[in-house]
């Protein structure tokens, strides 16, 4: 690692301990310029994806915070869901319940 990829992975590692340190939510992803993501070769760092933004400036990075995500990411699906049946306990008199422990006349009621 040449003198200056190392100032910059230092440079970036302390924005995102900064960010971290002073953020309810986490650095989701670092923003750099796509020649310089280019030029570096780094797919990510300290496990966040590198995101090439042409708006970020040459010699720039930006911490983005995933309380600001862009939502490009978000699938939305549509949930399916199923009635629920209800089961209740059987009484005492029920032939088919199986034999258990002595249970009080009323179990809904513990007074």
């Amino acid at each position: 690692m040449s003198s200056a990829e190392s100032k910059n992975l230092e440079a970036i590692s302390k924005a995102i301990d900064h960010h971290n340190s002073t953020c309810p939510y986490p650095a989701s992803e670092v923003r750099m310029n796509p020649f310089e993501v280019e030029r570096l070769g780094w797919e990510e760092i300290r496990g966040l994806p590198i995101v090439p933004d042409p708006n970020v400036g040459t010699g720039r990075f930006e911490i983005v915070c995933s309380r600001d995500g862009s939502g490009e990411e978000l699938e939305e699906v549509e949930a399916i869901g199923e009635d629920l049946v209800t089961v209740t306990p059987g009484t005492r008199e029920d032939r088919d319940s199986p034999a258990g422990p002595d249970l009080p006349d009323n179990p809904g009621r513990w007074n």
